[in-house]
């Protein structure tokens, strides 16, 4: 799996997109959305009844609705490539299915309209296809314009091998409704359910308490938002056990963001699996709690990673400026 971003944070922008792309071959793939006001494109191809075996992209975009269009850039690539569900006789006669998601950030850098299309999709998939293994984190991508009920959000990743040999990875994009913080003391609620007690001082809390007060009357609209996530694992999963991992890593967003799958949030977690590892019962139970927990800790390490950005509506601050971490 490879991952790409591409973003704009000037001139009244504060968007992105980010791009999951598989290898050669494709993922088997699957869809949970359990958000009130989801936004997303192809993710009725997902269903396990229907035609659609392995799919080559995912995409996960700033704009709301708008920025769903960023997916028509990266069809437009992976057909170039000759990537996609084969419909003709000819090599290159194919359609590419990408599934994707977007998140609402819409206004958040000052114009309305400043939004993801499917220059930025190419963009991000070419990052992708020319990706290292290092994935970069906080204001990139999907997360350029995130936001977690006044908080700075973000793109947060995190990887496990397991006992068995078995590689589980997340990728999430923080932008909830809910807060990733303990309102008493400040602390993650994902840090707390990983067994960490990193408690921030009670006077920093308070300044910090005070400066997330103004940051969302400074956002001035709707808590319209969603966080979103990608599991993806080598273990060799059906499309029944694909669907299993997206509906079980939802646990791990419950742990880290409250409250969760609001009617204002659009939460969608996608899970791909692209291995050849054939795993048993109790392997696939390992899968299934690795996704939750890893889920959990990309959070965090979103929320960490984000940085502080200044609008035309005024500071949205992050995590490690007002705690000092």
């Amino acid at each position: 799996m490879r991952v790409g971003h591409a973003q704009r944070s000037d001139g009244g922008w504060l968007t992105g997109t980010t791009v999951v792309l598989a290898p050669p071959g494709g993922a088997v793939a699957a869809v949970d959305v359990r958000g009130g006001g989801p936004g997303t494109r192809e993710t009725d191809a997902l269903d396990p009844r229907n035609v659609v075996e392995r799919i080559d992209a995912v995409v996960l975009t700033g704009g709301s609705a708008f920025g769903l269009d960023a997916a028509s850039g990266v069809m437009a690539w992976l057909e170039e490539q000759g990537r996609g569900v084969p419909v003709g006789p000819d090599a290159g006669q194919v359609v590419p299915v990408v599934p994707a998601a977007c998140v609402f950030d819409l206004g958040r850098g000052g114009d309305w309209r400043a939004r993801p299309r499917a220059e930025l999709g190419r963009a991000a998939v070419e990052a992708a296809h020319a990706a290292g293994d290092r994935v970069l984190e906080g204001n990139v991508g999907a997360g350029t314009g995130a936001v977690a009920s006044g908080l700075k959000g973000g793109v947060g990743t995190a990887a496990s091998v397991l006992e068995c040999g078995v590689t589980v990875a997340a990728l999430v994009v923080v932008n909830a409704v809910g807060s990733v913080l303990d309102p008493g003391t400040g602390a993650l609620y994902g840090e707390l359910a990983l067994g960490r007690t990193a408690v921030p001082d009670a006077a920093r809390h308070a300044t910090a308490h005070e400066r997330l007060a103004r940051s969302r009357a400074a956002l001035g609209i709707p808590p319209l938002n969603t966080t979103l996530a990608v599991v993806a694992t080598d273990a060799a999963l059906g499309p029944a056990q694909a669907q299993k991992l997206a509906g079980t890593a939802h646990d791990g967003l419950a742990r880290a963001v409250r409250p969760v799958h609001l009617m204002h949030d659009g939460d969608t977690v996608f899970a791909l699996s692209a291995g050849e590892r054939a795993v048993r019962l109790p392997e696939l139970n390992e899968v299934l709690a690795a996704g939750a927990d890893l889920v959990t800790r990309a959070i965090v390490k979103a929320v960490l990673a984000a940085e502080t950005v200044s609008t035309a509506g005024g500071e949205i601050p992050a995590y490690r400026d007002l705690y000092g971490r």
